[in-house]
């Protein structure tokens, strides 16, 4: 049962309320960002809160036990401090957001209703949809390893343990030539490279409104006059300037082959390359098989 203000209680339980919702967002980065669906700006927890920013919860369900509950709250980039690149640069995922019930006459009564995690964010032209997902959603989300014959580590991480800035050729600067703000971004200076060297790598942008940002690479493709064709997984989102400075990381598509005869780094492998598969299990014995133990994998 929800404990509310003493303050707010007396109100509530008067003839006339004067209450509205507020929403406090803190950010990936720490910022914190306040909206509320009152018609001027209130002080809550410390922090203002805007009003009329186009914001509009969803219908929100509370669901008894541990289950997920999820909701949603909309609305248009009104407010000067909803920055799309924010949004594109992905400043809001999994930001906490906590809901308030807050008597406007007296916002110090304000009482935390439910806390909430942003989950999928769907831009629709100017606006924007974003999934509230209760804490609880956490505990649906898979734990542990799956088995499978491909790694489940990510290249140059620590399960992986392979230094892919500081071994030479697997990494290469260059400078952004194009991009169509979709899913391409056009390099210069990258040196010749081997077929699909850098196809499920990794580009990161070092200059330019984007600096710092990671983004997943499909495919590496050379040009003529010594440029290279990026094609991303997702899309660009804010596009970078002609001339911002981006480094292009090797890739690699987890199997075990690779692992050892590109990188070396066999031995590190998290994956089960020897795990027979069902066609192992569910097939029929042939004269020409061979079952002695030995590795399926070279």
């Amino acid at each position: 049962m929800k404990t509310l203000h003493p303050g707010l209680q007396a109100h509530l339980e008067g003839d006339v309320t004067t209450v509205c919702m507020v929403w406090i967002v803190t950010r990936a980065d720490g910022e914190r960002l306040g909206f509320t669906d009152h018609d001027r700006p209130l002080t809550v927890r410390g922090v203002t809160c805007e009003p009329e920013t186009g914001f509009s919860a969803g219908a929100a369900e509370a669901s008894l036990g541990l289950g997920g509950d999820i909701s949603d709250v909309s609305g248009a980039l009104a407010s000067d401090r909803i920055a799309d690149a924010d949004i594109e640069r992905g400043l809001y995922d999994g930001a906490d957001v906590a809901l308030y019930l807050v008597d406007w006459q007296a916002p110090e009564t304000a009482t935390l209703l439910r806390r909430f995690h942003v989950g999928e964010i769907v831009r629709e032209g100017p606006a924007f949809r974003a999934e509230l997902r209760s804490l609880s959603a956490a505990l649906d989300q898979p734990r542990g390893r799956y088995f499978t014959r491909q790694c489940d580590a990510a290249l140059g991480d620590a399960r992986c343990g392979f230094d892919l800035a500081g071994t030479p050729g697997f990494s290469d600067a260059g400078t952004v030539a194009a991009t169509d703000d979709a899913r391409v971004v056009d390099l210069g200076g990258i040196a010749p490279f081997a077929d699909r060297w850098y196809d499920h790598g990794t580009l990161r942008f070092d200059t330019g409104a984007r600096a710092g940002d990671l983004l997943a690479v499909q495919t590496v493709r050379p040009l003529e006059a010594g440029q290279v064709r990026v094609a991303l997984r997702e899309p660009v989102g804010v596009a970078p300037a002609i001339g911002d400075q981006a480094t292009l990381m090797a890739g690699c598509d987890k199997r075990f082959e690779t692992c050892k005869a590109r990188f070396g780094n066999h031995l590190n492998f998290r994956g089960f390359p020897h795990m027979p598969g069902d066609d192992r299990a569910l097939g029929y014995l042939r004269q020409d098989d061979v079952f002695d133990g030995g590795p399926l994998v070279p």
